[in-house]
């Protein structure tokens, strides 16, 4: 049975009319990360109210300055404005050498007053950049963004209470959550498997005790695969790679895509689109997520949940020493 605030975040009914569907309800991301930006909205006044004005802190780390790089980070700021998180954007020229992005992480990891570093990626820089040496000299309990191969290992052991879980993936979970849809002994079938997404979802569904295949470029029978799946989770970046009529009756659709195509009744000549094709899949599964407006909105989210998170265990810990 659905819980009351899983009803609240559906816009659509699904069911059955006689011997055919109905469409698949739509599980709402922006409904859903305004749910947990309120939560921890909360959680924040209750910690500056105990511990006399303390307050989250998170540290945004840019290397030039990239376009899209700045949407995404004043998305950030402003959630995390929104909570009552001490954010902070410290943006390096594009001709920062690695040694100083190495410097940069090593100041911020040594500032007990900062509870979160990320590193906005991709890095800008016309001097050549190890991006895995980068993400990996974040420590481990700043990782907010959960790209360390300490959190990484952490999470792929099952070790869920002891690391910081991507936040896309983190996103996921939650919504498949709200649908009220069990992971367990479920087949979950997760279409791409890099570091940001699709390794880490493998690993969620796995842990919370669902039986998880991945397919990835070299899969030879994708729809086969596909319509197995009771929760199907795509982030392949391909523009509706997925089609309608592989998905199983019923089953929970999740769509990390975003993706740009040529649409000439648009004013930019183009709209966004997910991995799976919408339009045919909606007809099939039981909840689908919407692109815009379904994983997105929740990455931001799960960035500030982590940071909150961060933020408490440091109280713990202190309270622990004491």
């Amino acid at each position: 049975m659905l819980s009351s605030i899983a009803r609240s975040l559906h816009l659509g009914v699904s069911g059955c009319q006689g011997s055919r569907r109905s469409i698949a309800t739509i599980i709402s991301g922006n409904k859903t990360s305004k749910l947990v930006r309120e939560r921890l909205k909360n959680e924040v006044e209750k910690m500056r109210t105990q511990f006399s004005g303390f307050r989250p802190s998170l540290v945004v780390l840019q290397v030039g300055d990239r376009d899209d790089s700045n949407l995404y980070i004043s998305t950030k700021l402003k959630a995390a404005a929104e909570i009552g998180i001490d954010a902070k954007h410290v943006r390096l020229p594009n001709t920062a050498t690695q040694d100083e992005v190495l410097q940069s992480i090593r100041l911020v990891n040594e500032n007990l007053s900062v509870h979160g570093l990320i590193v906005q990626l991709p890095l800008d820089s016309v001097n050549p950049i190890n991006t895995e040496l980068i993400t990996n000299a974040v420590s481990p309990e700043k990782d907010v963004d959960g790209l360390s191969c300490i959190n990484a290992g952490k999470l792929s052991r099952g070790d869920l209470n002891d690391c910081f879980i991507p936040c896309t993936p983190n996103g996921c979970m939650e919504l498949i959550r709200q649908t009220g849809v069990s992971v367990a002994g479920k087949h979950a079938v997760v279409i791409g498997r890099s570091k940001i997404v699709g390794a880490p979802m493998h690993d969620l569904l796995l842990w919370n005790h669902a039986t998880v295949t991945t397919c990835h470029s070299k899969t030879p029978d994708l729809p086969e695969q596909v319509s197995r799946a009771d929760i199907l989770v795509v982030g392949a970046g391909r523009a509706e790679i997925v089609r309608g009529e592989w998905v199983k009756e019923g089953a929970v659709v999740i769509d990390c895509g975003i993706n740009h195509i040529p649409d000439e009744t648009k004013a930019s000549g183009k709209r966004v689109v997910g991995d799976i094709h919408y339009a045919s899949a909606n007809q099939r599964a039981g909840f689908i997520t919407p692109v815009p407006g379904g994983v997105g909105p929740m990455t931001v989210a799960m960035l500030m949940e982590n940071t909150v998170q961060s933020a408490q265990r440091l109280l713990l810990k202190n309270q622990s020493m004491r």
